[in-house]
């Protein structure tokens, strides 16, 4: 169609293109075309592509943590020694399509055979403590059933420990309470904290 109407446009080319054979039409053509996607493949600046492997540990970690958002994972990252952005996380974490945690029904449902009495408790706190108390409950005991003193304090016991040396924290610049060291080297590994609510995450 180019031909045609560049035929169209000057009658006298014809006497020019007869020296053209098909293949180096082809070879023009392909070179074209090369030429134009490598132009739509170029860079446009922005973040740095993220390893496949890099992309796959968001992944796990969403999975086996599902209480945790981008930034507790994003903080989990930096702890390994890698550098990437918090959007990042967010962009390759696992989709959920429902809450990030079962509902009561189906707490109860999956425990209703044990079950044989329970009891609901209050535990008072001074106003400093609410916002501990919150992630303990959210974090905690809103996933367990408690069924004497003796395990809430095992269970608050590990819970405090992860809460202190393993947990990052936001306000903290993503790091635990007791400063946990950046690890950049070795195999990442993975630890089931508390029945697997939490993992720990550490290079070896």
């Amino acid at each position: 169609m180019f031909f045609i109407q560049l035929y169209r446009w000057f009658p006298s080319v014809l006497r020019v293109i007869t020296v053209i054979r098909p293949e180096t039409l082809v070879r023009w053509h392909r070179a074209g075309f090369r030429g134009y996607w490598r132009w739509k493949s170029r860079s446009l600046g922005g973040r740095p592509q993220i390893d496949t492997e890099l992309r796959a540990l968001i992944r796990r970690m969403s999975v086996e943590n599902p209480l945790w958002g981008a930034p507790r994972i994003h903080g989990e990252l930096l702890k390994l020694g890698f550098e990437v952005a918090q959007s990042t996380v967010a962009k390759y974490m696992a989709k959920r399509h429902g809450p990030p945690s079962q509902g009561w029904r189906a707490f109860l449902c999956n425990h209703a055979p044990e079950i044989a009495a329970m009891d609901l408790f209050v535990v008072p706190t001074l106003g400093f403590a609410e916002r501990l108390i919150g992630s303990i409950r959210r974090e905690c005991l809103d996933h367990v059933i408690v069924v004497g003193e003796a395990h809430l304090r095992r269970i608050l016991r590990s819970y405090c420990r992860y809460y202190n040396e393993i947990r990052t924290h936001r306000s903290l610049d993503k790091d635990a309470p007791l400063w946990r060291p950046v690890q950049s080297v070795g195999t990442i590994r993975s630890r089931a904290i508390l029945g697997g609510l939490h993992h720990e995450y550490a290079r070896v």
